[in-house]
């Protein structure tokens, strides 16, 4: 947030009016955004901005969600506010017909802040990958698709050759590929920690090449990794939970270095939610899929 003076409070925190024709944005016509002089959301496209002769900068649309109605104090008139922050921006006309759009935001210049064409960068989306092994990806697939922050999850092969990724080579035992997940996330709403903290928790990481009834080597236990750091928060993980004495038996996860990874077949992609009925879904996969999203909600309270 901002931090606004004297003025610019008076005006966006106690609901005033600034003097009609003293703003610097009455007859401002620039390409560009104004936005929100206290959250900084996007509120209104110069485009939208015509001269409606009023004394105030007048606009005759606004960015889809941005602002907010409310009925005035004095039950006459229709108030306008951020929808971010609820800082007020003026009020709202109909009927008028200045415009085909036959709609007027008359807005305080003060309650804005402009932003040039050259100014307004869409963000970039932050985001990471995450690769993991856990036995049949139909499991681990469904688990972290439940997962808020995971933008996408897809089944597929890593750890062998792009000749024999394929799931009738994979499933012999004689390449050289696991069954992976490869997941994109936001590290600003999940962390890799804590899908490293689902992943032990999906699978049991000390059976060697096997999960349940699954055995071969493409069912192992293994995270590949993307980047130095994740090696770090894997490794260390890994002696956490081993001095924690987690399990009876010894941790054999596989740490390796991600060096490709291939699309599975379009089938396998989200096995479980089209075919949660069949056999195996609700008997293997769905008690599974429950008691991961249960683990996750404490892990989220806890932090």
């Amino acid at each position: 947030m901002r931090k606004l003076t004297d003025f610019e409070k008076q005006v966006i925190e106690q609901k005033g009016t600034e003097r009609p024709y003293s703003g610097e944005y009455y007859q401002h016509d620039v390409k560009g955004v104004y936005c929100c002089k206290k959250c900084d959301a996007p509120l209104y496209r110069s485009e939208s901005k015509f001269n409606a002769h009023c004394g105030w900068p007048a606009f005759d649309d606004e960015i889809s969600g941005a602002v907010k109605r409310n009925i005035d104090a004095d039950g006459r008139r229709v108030e306008i506010v951020c929808a971010e922050c609820e800082g007020h921006l003026g009020h709202v006309f109909e009927g008028e017909f200045l415009t085909p759009k036959n709609v007027r935001h008359c807005v305080n210049s003060v309650s804005m802040v402009f932003k040039s064409a050259l100014e307004v960068v869409a963000p970039v989306k932050k985001t990471e990958l995450a690769t993991f092994g856990g036995g049949c990806f139909w499991c681990t697939e469904a688990i972290f698709s439940t997962l808020e922050g995971v933008n996408s999850v897809v089944s597929g092969y890593a750890g062998g050759s792009a000749t024999d990724a394929n799931y009738r080579a994979v499933c012999s035992g004689m390449t050289s590929h696991a069954e992976v997940v490869h997941i994109e996330f936001d590290p600003d709403v999940i962390s890799y920690e804590s899908l490293l903290a689902v992943f032990w928790q999906s699978h049991d990481p000390t059976t060697l090449n096997r999960q349940g009834n699954d055995s071969g080597p493409q069912y192992r236990s293994v995270v590949f990794i993307h980047s130095d750091k994740q090696a770090e928060s894997v490794n260390a993980m890994i002696n956490t939970l081993t001095k924690a004495c987690v399990w009876q038996d010894p941790i054999v996860t596989e740490v390796a270095a991600f060096d490709g990874f291939y699309p599975a077949e379009d089938y396998h992609n989200d096995y479980f939610e089209l075919n949660g009925e069949q056999p195996y879904c609700k008997i293997v996969v769905k008690p599974k899929v429950d008691k991961v999203k249960a683990l996750f909600a404490e892990l989220l309270k806890s932090n």
